[in-house]
């Protein structure tokens, strides 16, 4: 016999909740490690903006530092705060950057690294270190196609070139973002790579990060010195036909399975009408919970376009029927037997039976979007907290 996997739990207790989440941190800590050997040189940064992806900052950070993890990426300060917590000697980026002096001066008293994305960010952070005696150290984002945060290259260039000669603040990191990393052979790759190699240029001996979890697996002339695999770490699919380890099941409880009859309609706006008697099971999700209504069996308009939404029940998938409300979902349980499911069952919703990015794609969405919308009205479940160093 093995050593005992402890399980913490936290939120509503287990027997008066309508969801439960498992999240495997031994499956977590598996993935860090293969996407490590394909990172080869390059470090394998934590990205844990959204509360670790949803799964929380506070299990989920000491697992990645307990695989030697010592650089993380947040987006706020907050999460920053908590990420320090965790990770005491870590480094922690946070990518939203500054708002304003306030907000510099609580960076440097919890040793928070600032992603510098344009001007006034960089003008908040050089002032705050001509006037405090301080870490300087900041990252400069570049936008090289994305269009969202970060300086033009241009700008990138100019700004280089000043603080050479000023050394009002000390660039410990240059990053960029792939648009389309996900798309192998798509042509904004390379020249978003070519862009982001020009920049690199002017900081002689800066670090550099570009990949994320999709471009990780572009190849070594992606990977510079940091890379920052988010969702594949969590367990999604960082591009078509790769597998990661299922970190998070997420479940429903049956709260009642009903007999409906041929021709009648089962939830709002009766969209779904019945071709055959049925079995409908009740279960205690909905779009409060995280199930996307988009999920529907009918009655939105991604149904014109894509099936609708399922669970699984011991390993066999259960149609949603009708509309997701606020708090229930409707499965079609007939095919799995009069008898086969009864209140106080669970409904896999994702996890190890239902793939996320499967499920994702039901709803017309990404697994990014259903790991970070779970309520917490769920129970959460961290298993494998036995393998990480004790305070």
């Amino acid at each position: 016999m093995g050593d005992p996997v402890h399980i913490r739990e936290s939120g509503p207790r287990s027997d008066l909740a309508g969801g439960l989440v498992m999240v495997d941190l031994r499956a977590l800590r598996s993935n860090y490690r293969a996407l490590s050997k394909v990172a080869g040189r390059a470090r394998v940064a934590g990205v844990v903006k959204a509360d670790a992806y949803g799964l929380g900052i506070a299990e989920v950070v000491p697992a990645l530092a307990a695989e030697g993890c010592d650089t993380f990426f947040v987006a706020t300060a907050d999460e920053g705060i908590a990420t320090r917590r965790a990770a005491p000697n870590a480094r922690v980026f946070v990518l939203n950057g500054l708002f304003s002096e306030d907000a510099a001066a609580l960076f440097a008293a919890h040793r928070l690294t600032p992603v510098l994305s344009g001007a006034l960010d960089i003008a908040i952070w050089e002032r705050h270190c001509a006037t405090h005696d301080s870490d300087r150290a900041c990252c400069l984002q570049v936008d090289t196609g994305l269009n969202r945060l970060g300086l033009t290259v241009q700008q990138a260039r100019a700004f280089a070139a000043d603080n050479a000669l000023t050394r009002a603040v000390e660039p410990v990191l240059v990053m960029s973002h792939l648009a389309c990393g996900d798309e192998r052979d798509h042509p904004l790759n390379r020249r978003q790579l070519e862009a982001f190699g020009a920049v690199r240029a002017a900081f002689p001996g800066v670090p550099a990060s570009l990949a994320n979890s999709s471009g990780l697996l572009l190849g070594r002339g992606y990977h510079f010195d940091i890379v920052r695999p988010g969702i594949a770490v969590y367990g999604g699919a960082p591009s078509s036909g790769v597998k990661m380890k299922t970190v998070v099941t997420a479940e429903a409880r049956v709260l009642q399975v009903r007999r409906a009859q041929v021709g009648e309609a089962v939830s709002y706006g009766a969209t779904h009408l019945l071709d055959r008697d049925t079995l409908v099971a009740v279960a205690a999700v909905g779009y409060a919970d995280g199930l996307p209504r988009s999920s529907s069996g009918s009655g939105v308009p991604l149904r014109g376009v894509l099936p609708g939404g399922f669970g699984s029940i011991k390993g066999r998938r259960v149609p949603i029927l009708g509309r997701v409300t606020m708090d229930l979902t409707m499965f079609d349980v007939t095919d799995l037997g009069p008898d086969a499911v009864a209140a106080g069952d669970f409904i896999q919703l994702f996890g190890t039976d239902l793939p996320i990015d499967e499920a994702a794609r039901s709803a017309g969405t990404i697994a990014y979007e259903l790991l970070t919308g779970l309520s917490r009205r769920f129970t959460r479940f961290h298993v494998g907290m036995e393998e990480q160093p004790q305070a």
